[in-house]
């Protein structure tokens, strides 16, 4: 079982060469409804919501909460890793309950650069450090060919397809390496 909830939140930003990954701020709510609001983005999560909505529900500072980075290129918000634990009714098939949850979501227009790849993988990283030991899951649409591609490249392993939602799913797992010495 993940131990998410006992790691110290905020950690420190995690930077990589184009990207840090660190807590939400002020400055990102804006980029945040955009994110939510976005009909491409919300293809694959389900339906976006409305601006209008978006703009009377998010607070000041979106998303502060623990498990969730914001990634910045420049200082400014282009997307989101999320660890999420999942409990007994939204495990998914091959997972066990309490195992932590991959997620992520990039505005459109960045999309194709790479840069789900990079923060994924940082995350991960922190991810293994903070917990070591402790897998990760991940699920997407089997159509979804970029979050397909996307989990073969940060190594996850298949561990069940199944219809929800009305789609064919697919869930991954992925686990730290072992500690070299």
């Amino acid at each position: 079982m993940t131990k998410l909830g006992s790691v110290a939140w905020p950690p420190a930003p995690v930077r990589t060469a184009r990207l840090v990954l660190r807590e939400s701020e002020a400055r990102d709510r804006a980029p945040f409804i955009e994110l939510f609001a976005s009909p491409e983005v919300g293809a694959h999560i389900g339906g976006s919501r409305p601006r209008t909505e978006l703009e009377r529900s998010v607070p000041d500072v979106p998303g502060r909460r623990p498990g969730v980075f914001v990634v910045a290129l420049h200082g400014t918000l282009i997307g989101m890793v999320t660890f999420e634990h999942r409990d007994a009714e939204r495990r998914g098939p091959g997972t066990q309950s309490g195992e932590a949850e991959l997620g992520y979501l990039f505005l459109p227009e960045a999309w194709g650069h790479g840069y789900a790849t990079e923060a994924c993988t940082a995350a991960l990283g922190w991810f293994a450090d903070a917990l070591p030991g402790e897998r990760v899951v991940l699920r997407t649409r089997v159509e979804n060919d970029r979050a397909m591609r996307l989990a073969v490249r940060l190594g996850f392993t298949e561990v069940a397809r199944y219809e929800e939602y009305g789609a064919a799913q697919w869930s991954g797992v992925w686990s730290p390496p072992a500690p070299s010495g």
